[in-house]
Protein backbone atom coordinates (compact mmCIF):
# COMPACT_ATOMS: atom_id res chain seq x y z
CA UNK A 1 0.00 0.00 0.00
CA UNK A 2 1.10 3.35 -1.12
CA UNK A 3 1.85 5.76 1.92
CA UNK A 4 -0.24 9.29 1.44
CA UNK A 5 1.33 12.72 0.75
CA UNK A 6 2.09 14.51 3.46
CA UNK A 7 -1.17 17.60 3.20
CA UNK A 8 0.50 21.11 4.05
CA UNK A 9 -2.23 23.72 4.47
CA UNK A 10 -2.02 27.18 3.54
CA UNK A 11 -4.21 29.55 5.52
CA UNK A 12 -5.05 32.98 4.24
CA UNK A 13 -7.50 36.14 3.92
CA UNK A 14 -7.02 37.54 0.68
CA UNK A 15 -6.65 36.01 -2.57
CA UNK A 16 -4.73 38.79 -4.15
CA UNK A 17 -2.06 37.67 -1.53
CA UNK A 18 -1.93 34.10 -1.95
CA UNK A 19 -1.49 34.52 -6.34
CA UNK A 20 0.78 37.89 -5.74
CA UNK A 21 2.68 36.93 -3.26
CA UNK A 22 2.15 33.41 -2.28
CA UNK A 23 2.29 31.30 -5.84
CA UNK A 24 5.42 30.48 -5.90
CA UNK A 25 5.66 28.28 -2.87
CA UNK A 26 2.50 26.37 -3.72
CA UNK A 27 4.21 25.51 -6.79
CA UNK A 28 7.35 24.73 -4.42
CA UNK A 29 4.99 22.51 -1.94
CA UNK A 30 3.88 20.46 -4.95
CA UNK A 31 7.21 19.88 -6.53
CA UNK A 32 8.46 18.69 -3.14
CA UNK A 33 5.82 16.38 -3.37
CA UNK A 34 3.64 16.94 -1.23
CA UNK A 35 -0.42 17.74 -1.20
CA UNK A 36 -2.01 21.00 -0.96
CA UNK A 37 -5.01 22.75 0.52
CA UNK A 38 -5.53 26.37 0.18
CA UNK A 39 -8.18 28.05 2.83
CA UNK A 40 -9.17 31.44 1.53
CA UNK A 41 -11.86 33.51 0.73
CA UNK A 42 -12.73 33.24 -2.76
CA UNK A 43 -11.62 36.04 -5.23
CA UNK A 44 -10.66 35.83 -9.05
CA UNK A 45 -6.91 35.72 -8.63
CA UNK A 46 -7.61 32.15 -7.13
CA UNK A 47 -8.83 31.35 -10.88
CA UNK A 48 -5.35 32.11 -12.06
CA UNK A 49 -4.11 29.15 -10.06
CA UNK A 50 -5.44 26.71 -11.95
CA UNK A 51 -2.26 25.50 -12.98
CA UNK A 52 -1.67 23.88 -9.56
CA UNK A 53 -3.21 21.13 -7.96
CA UNK A 54 -5.14 21.49 -4.91
CA UNK A 55 -7.85 21.44 -2.31
CA UNK A 56 -10.04 24.80 -2.18
CA UNK A 57 -12.02 25.67 1.24
CA UNK A 58 -13.40 29.03 0.94
CA UNK A 59 -14.20 30.52 4.48
CA UNK A 60 -15.94 33.57 5.62
CA UNK A 61 -13.65 35.99 6.87
CA UNK A 62 -14.93 39.73 8.01
CA UNK A 63 -11.00 40.91 7.58
CA UNK A 64 -11.28 44.19 10.02
CA UNK A 65 -14.04 43.39 11.67
CA UNK A 66 -14.60 43.10 15.61
CA UNK A 67 -17.64 40.92 15.68
CA UNK A 68 -16.81 38.49 18.56
CA UNK A 69 -19.98 36.15 17.02
CA UNK A 70 -18.45 36.20 13.75
CA UNK A 71 -15.08 35.41 14.88
CA UNK A 72 -16.00 32.11 16.62
CA UNK A 73 -18.50 30.91 13.82
CA UNK A 74 -14.15 31.40 11.75
CA UNK A 75 -12.80 29.27 14.52
CA UNK A 76 -15.46 26.80 14.36
CA UNK A 77 -15.29 26.52 11.12
CA UNK A 78 -11.05 26.13 11.20
CA UNK A 79 -12.34 23.32 13.58
CA UNK A 80 -14.25 21.56 10.81
CA UNK A 81 -12.01 22.22 8.31
CA UNK A 82 -8.97 20.65 10.53
CA UNK A 83 -11.07 17.78 11.48
CA UNK A 84 -12.33 16.84 7.33
CA UNK A 85 -8.37 17.09 5.61
CA UNK A 86 -6.41 16.61 8.89
CA UNK A 87 -3.54 18.41 7.53
CA UNK A 88 -0.13 17.20 8.77
CA UNK A 89 0.87 21.24 9.13
CA UNK A 90 -0.78 24.46 8.81
CA UNK A 91 0.95 27.77 7.69
CA UNK A 92 -1.09 31.12 8.10
CA UNK A 93 -0.99 34.77 7.51
CA UNK A 94 -2.32 37.65 8.55
CA UNK A 95 -3.92 38.12 12.40
CA UNK A 96 -7.33 36.02 11.83
CA UNK A 97 -6.16 32.97 10.11
CA UNK A 98 -2.89 33.32 12.51
CA UNK A 99 -5.38 33.71 16.09
CA UNK A 100 -8.00 31.18 15.02
CA UNK A 101 -6.49 28.44 13.13
CA UNK A 102 -3.75 29.01 15.37
CA UNK A 103 -6.12 28.09 18.20
CA UNK A 104 -8.12 25.20 16.21
CA UNK A 105 -4.22 23.69 15.11
CA UNK A 106 -3.38 23.22 19.19
CA UNK A 107 -7.11 21.65 20.12
CA UNK A 108 -6.48 19.09 16.87
CA UNK A 109 -2.78 19.01 17.79
CA UNK A 110 -1.79 19.95 14.70
CA UNK A 111 1.66 21.62 13.68
CA UNK A 112 1.72 24.87 12.24
CA UNK A 113 3.56 28.24 11.02
CA UNK A 114 2.49 31.62 11.17
CA UNK A 115 3.87 34.38 9.55
CA UNK A 116 3.16 38.07 10.53
CA UNK A 117 3.32 40.12 7.56
CA UNK A 118 2.92 43.15 9.73
CA UNK A 119 1.51 45.04 12.36
CA UNK A 120 -1.25 46.52 11.01
CA UNK A 121 -2.74 50.05 12.34
CA UNK A 122 -4.70 48.31 15.33
CA UNK A 123 -1.82 47.15 17.15
CA UNK A 124 0.68 50.27 15.76
CA UNK A 125 -2.43 53.20 17.26
CA UNK A 126 -2.34 51.48 20.32
CA UNK A 127 -5.71 51.39 22.39
CA UNK A 128 -8.52 48.76 23.56
CA UNK A 129 -8.00 47.47 20.17
CA UNK A 130 -4.34 46.74 20.06
CA UNK A 131 -4.57 45.29 23.28
CA UNK A 132 -7.47 42.68 22.25
CA UNK A 133 -5.19 42.02 18.85
CA UNK A 134 -2.13 41.69 21.24
CA UNK A 135 -4.23 39.53 23.48
CA UNK A 136 -5.52 37.26 20.67
CA UNK A 137 -2.21 37.29 19.24
CA UNK A 138 -0.79 35.49 22.31
CA UNK A 139 -3.32 32.62 22.36
CA UNK A 140 -3.26 32.31 18.87
CA UNK A 141 0.99 32.17 18.28
CA UNK A 142 1.26 30.16 22.01
CA UNK A 143 2.37 26.79 20.31
CA UNK A 144 3.02 27.97 17.02
CA UNK A 145 6.60 26.02 15.84
CA UNK A 146 7.79 28.78 14.65
CA UNK A 147 6.55 32.29 13.52
CA UNK A 148 7.89 34.02 10.24
CA UNK A 149 8.20 37.71 10.77
CA UNK A 150 9.47 40.23 7.89
CA UNK A 151 11.34 43.10 9.79
CA UNK A 152 13.33 42.98 13.01
CA UNK A 153 11.68 45.95 14.75
CA UNK A 154 7.99 43.93 14.45
CA UNK A 155 9.72 40.69 16.38
CA UNK A 156 10.88 42.83 19.41
CA UNK A 157 7.37 44.60 19.43
CA UNK A 158 6.20 41.40 19.61
CA UNK A 159 8.59 39.82 22.09
CA UNK A 160 8.13 42.72 24.20
CA UNK A 161 4.99 42.66 24.63
CA UNK A 162 5.07 38.44 25.26
CA UNK A 163 3.53 37.42 22.03
CA UNK A 164 6.76 35.33 20.81
CA UNK A 165 8.35 33.35 23.76
CA UNK A 166 9.26 30.47 20.67
CA UNK A 167 11.19 29.87 17.64
CA UNK A 168 11.02 32.95 15.33
CA UNK A 169 12.54 33.27 11.39
CA UNK A 170 13.24 36.18 9.53
CA UNK A 171 12.53 36.43 5.97
CA UNK A 172 13.03 39.50 3.76
CA UNK A 173 9.26 39.85 3.18
CA UNK A 174 7.37 38.17 0.71
CA UNK A 175 10.63 38.54 -1.37
CA UNK A 176 9.95 39.65 -5.06
CA UNK A 177 9.74 37.98 -7.97
CA UNK A 178 12.60 38.94 -10.40
CA UNK A 179 11.57 37.32 -13.22
CA UNK A 180 8.04 39.34 -13.48
CA UNK A 181 9.23 42.52 -12.31
CA UNK A 182 11.85 42.37 -14.67
CA UNK A 183 14.33 45.49 -14.93
CA UNK A 184 13.53 48.56 -16.99
CA UNK A 185 15.04 50.59 -18.77
CA UNK A 186 15.02 54.31 -17.07
CA UNK A 187 12.48 56.59 -18.57
CA UNK A 188 13.87 59.16 -20.82
CA UNK A 189 15.51 62.67 -20.25
CA UNK A 190 12.36 64.55 -21.70
CA UNK A 191 11.87 67.11 -19.48
CA UNK A 192 9.00 65.61 -16.59
CA UNK A 193 9.35 63.67 -13.67
CA UNK A 194 6.30 61.50 -13.04
CA UNK A 195 6.31 60.43 -9.41
CA UNK A 196 3.89 57.10 -8.66
CA UNK A 197 2.51 55.89 -5.58
CA UNK A 198 1.21 52.75 -5.13
CA UNK A 199 -1.19 51.40 -2.12
CA UNK A 200 -4.69 51.48 -0.35
CA UNK A 201 -5.72 55.42 0.52
CA UNK A 202 -5.78 56.03 3.83
CA UNK A 203 -4.20 57.73 6.41
CA UNK A 204 -1.06 55.14 7.81
CA UNK A 205 -0.31 55.15 3.95
CA UNK A 206 0.43 58.73 4.52
CA UNK A 207 -2.28 59.96 1.47
CA UNK A 208 -2.25 63.36 3.68
CA UNK A 209 1.36 63.90 3.71
CA UNK A 210 1.36 63.02 -0.34
CA UNK A 211 -0.94 65.22 -1.21
CA UNK A 212 0.65 68.10 1.22
CA UNK A 213 3.47 67.60 -0.89
CA UNK A 214 2.22 67.88 -4.53
CA UNK A 215 0.09 70.67 -3.93
CA UNK A 216 3.65 72.91 -3.02
CA UNK A 217 5.78 70.94 -5.22
CA UNK A 218 3.34 72.04 -7.89
CA UNK A 219 4.02 75.05 -7.59
CA UNK A 220 7.52 75.47 -8.38
CA UNK A 221 7.89 72.46 -10.64
CA UNK A 222 4.40 72.64 -13.40
CA UNK A 223 5.90 69.76 -15.32
CA UNK A 224 6.38 67.23 -12.25
CA UNK A 225 3.40 64.57 -12.18
CA UNK A 226 1.92 62.92 -9.46
CA UNK A 227 0.51 59.73 -10.10
CA UNK A 228 -2.16 57.27 -7.75
CA UNK A 229 -2.88 53.85 -8.20
CA UNK A 230 -5.15 52.27 -5.52
CA UNK A 231 -8.65 51.71 -3.62
CA UNK A 232 -10.10 53.64 -1.01
CA UNK A 233 -9.41 52.47 2.29
CA UNK A 234 -10.97 55.39 4.07
CA UNK A 235 -13.33 57.72 2.90
CA UNK A 236 -10.75 60.12 0.76
CA UNK A 237 -12.84 60.34 -2.27
CA UNK A 238 -13.49 64.02 -1.97
CA UNK A 239 -10.01 64.84 -1.02
CA UNK A 240 -8.56 62.68 -3.97
CA UNK A 241 -11.19 64.17 -6.75
CA UNK A 242 -10.52 67.39 -5.15
CA UNK A 243 -6.44 67.02 -6.15
CA UNK A 244 -7.07 65.69 -10.14
CA UNK A 245 -9.44 68.40 -10.48
CA UNK A 246 -6.98 71.16 -9.12
CA UNK A 247 -4.29 69.35 -11.79
CA UNK A 248 -2.16 68.21 -8.49
CA UNK A 249 -3.22 64.64 -9.13
CA UNK A 250 -3.44 61.66 -11.61
CA UNK A 251 -5.12 59.17 -9.92
CA UNK A 252 -5.46 55.81 -12.10
CA UNK A 253 -7.91 53.68 -9.88
CA UNK A 254 -7.35 50.32 -9.15
CA UNK A 255 -5.08 48.03 -11.73
CA UNK A 256 -4.91 44.14 -12.01
CA UNK A 257 -0.94 45.37 -13.06
CA UNK A 258 1.19 47.70 -11.77
CA UNK A 259 4.47 47.06 -13.62
CA UNK A 260 3.38 48.85 -17.18
CA UNK A 261 2.72 52.08 -14.82
CA UNK A 262 6.53 51.67 -12.73
CA UNK A 263 7.86 51.79 -16.06
CA UNK A 264 7.07 55.04 -16.88
CA UNK A 265 7.73 56.22 -13.47
CA UNK A 266 10.61 58.42 -13.01
CA UNK A 267 10.34 57.20 -8.77
CA UNK A 268 8.57 55.73 -6.71
CA UNK A 269 7.01 57.49 -3.09
CA UNK A 270 5.81 55.75 -0.27
CA UNK A 271 5.52 57.90 2.91
CA UNK A 272 3.38 54.82 4.87
CA UNK A 273 3.40 54.83 8.72
CA UNK A 274 4.00 51.61 9.31
CA UNK A 275 5.04 47.94 7.32
CA UNK A 276 5.89 44.42 7.27
CA UNK A 277 7.60 44.82 4.39
CA UNK A 278 6.36 46.83 1.70
CA UNK A 279 5.99 44.81 -1.77
CA UNK A 280 5.53 47.91 -3.22
CA UNK A 281 8.89 49.04 -3.04
CA UNK A 282 10.12 46.09 -3.56
CA UNK A 283 8.50 45.61 -7.06
CA UNK A 284 9.65 49.12 -7.78
CA UNK A 285 12.95 48.31 -6.82
CA UNK A 286 13.45 44.84 -9.17
CA UNK A 287 12.04 47.15 -12.05
CA UNK A 288 14.54 49.90 -12.01
CA UNK A 289 12.75 52.89 -10.08
CA UNK A 290 14.44 54.84 -7.16
CA UNK A 291 12.55 55.15 -3.92
CA UNK A 292 11.56 58.00 -1.93
CA UNK A 293 9.77 56.65 1.58
CA UNK A 294 9.39 56.57 4.82
CA UNK A 295 12.19 55.34 7.73
CA UNK A 296 10.20 53.21 9.47
CA UNK A 297 10.75 49.58 9.61
CA UNK A 298 9.58 47.52 6.47
CA UNK A 299 10.65 50.06 4.16
CA UNK A 300 14.15 51.01 5.45
CA UNK A 301 15.56 47.59 5.00
CA UNK A 302 14.68 47.79 1.19
CA UNK A 303 16.41 50.63 -0.20
CA UNK A 304 19.98 52.29 0.62
CA UNK A 305 19.46 56.37 1.86
CA UNK A 306 21.56 58.41 -0.60
CA UNK A 307 22.43 55.03 -2.76
CA UNK A 308 18.99 53.83 -4.08
CA UNK A 309 16.60 56.14 -2.38
CA UNK A 310 15.57 59.39 -0.36
CA UNK A 311 14.38 58.83 3.06
CA UNK A 312 11.77 60.99 5.13
CA UNK A 313 10.18 60.93 8.09
CA UNK A 314 6.71 59.18 8.55
CA UNK A 315 3.93 61.49 9.42
CA UNK A 316 6.16 64.73 8.14
CA UNK A 317 4.42 66.20 5.45
CA UNK A 318 7.32 69.07 5.01
CA UNK A 319 10.46 66.37 5.67
CA UNK A 320 8.28 64.51 2.09
CA UNK A 321 8.05 67.45 0.31
CA UNK A 322 12.35 68.07 1.25
CA UNK A 323 12.86 64.82 -0.06
CA UNK A 324 11.23 64.78 -3.16
CA UNK A 325 12.48 68.13 -3.91
CA UNK A 326 15.96 66.50 -2.99
CA UNK A 327 15.17 63.92 -5.56
CA UNK A 328 14.00 66.39 -8.35
CA UNK A 329 17.69 68.25 -7.88
CA UNK A 330 19.72 65.25 -8.77
CA UNK A 331 21.71 64.86 -12.65
CA UNK A 332 19.78 62.60 -14.97
CA UNK A 333 22.17 60.40 -14.63
CA UNK A 334 21.78 59.91 -10.60
CA UNK A 335 18.77 59.27 -10.88
CA UNK A 336 19.02 55.93 -13.25
CA UNK A 337 21.80 54.95 -11.13
CA UNK A 338 19.74 54.75 -8.20
CA UNK A 339 17.30 52.53 -9.97
CA UNK A 340 20.15 50.34 -11.23
CA UNK A 341 21.81 50.12 -7.68
CA UNK A 342 18.11 49.21 -6.51
CA UNK A 343 17.61 46.43 -8.76
CA UNK A 344 20.90 44.76 -7.77
CA UNK A 345 19.89 45.15 -4.30
CA UNK A 346 16.97 42.79 -4.96
CA UNK A 347 18.88 40.40 -7.26
CA UNK A 348 21.07 40.16 -3.79
CA UNK A 349 19.07 40.47 -0.33
CA UNK A 350 15.06 40.15 -1.67
CA UNK A 351 15.31 37.04 -4.49
CA UNK A 352 11.91 35.55 -3.28
CA UNK A 353 13.53 32.26 -3.62
CA UNK A 354 15.34 32.75 -0.59
CA UNK A 355 11.71 33.62 0.99
CA UNK A 356 10.39 29.87 -0.64
CA UNK A 357 13.23 28.31 0.30
CA UNK A 358 13.30 29.40 4.09
CA UNK A 359 9.82 28.20 4.08
CA UNK A 360 10.48 24.59 2.86
CA UNK A 361 13.27 24.27 5.23
CA UNK A 362 10.85 24.41 7.99
CA UNK A 363 8.29 22.76 6.56
CA UNK A 364 10.37 19.83 5.88
CA UNK A 365 11.91 20.15 9.18
CA UNK A 366 8.01 19.59 10.80
CA UNK A 367 7.40 16.84 8.09
CA UNK A 368 10.49 14.69 9.04
CA UNK A 369 9.78 15.05 12.50
CA UNK A 370 6.24 13.47 12.16
CA UNK A 371 5.60 10.17 12.48
CA UNK A 372 4.13 8.21 9.77
CA UNK A 373 4.65 10.69 7.49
Amino acid sequence: MQNKKPLVAVFANDDVDIYNFRRELLQEILNSGYDLLISCPFGEKLTMLSELQFEYDNPIIDRRGTNIISDLKLYKHYLELLEEYKPDIVLSYTIKPNVYAGLACQKKKIPYLSNITGLGTSIMNGGILAAVSIMLYRVGLRKSYCVFFQNKTNESIMRSKKVIKGRTCLVPGSGVNLDYHKYEEYPENNGYLEFLTIGRIMTDKGINELLKSAYNIKKDFPNVVFSLIGDYDEDYHSVVEKAVSDGVLNYVGVVTDVHPYLVKAHAIIHPSYHEGMSNVLLEAAAAGRPIIASDVAGCIEIYEPGVTGIPCRARDAEDLERAIREFIALPYEKKALMGKLGRAKMENEFNRKIVVNKYMDVIKEVLEEKPNV
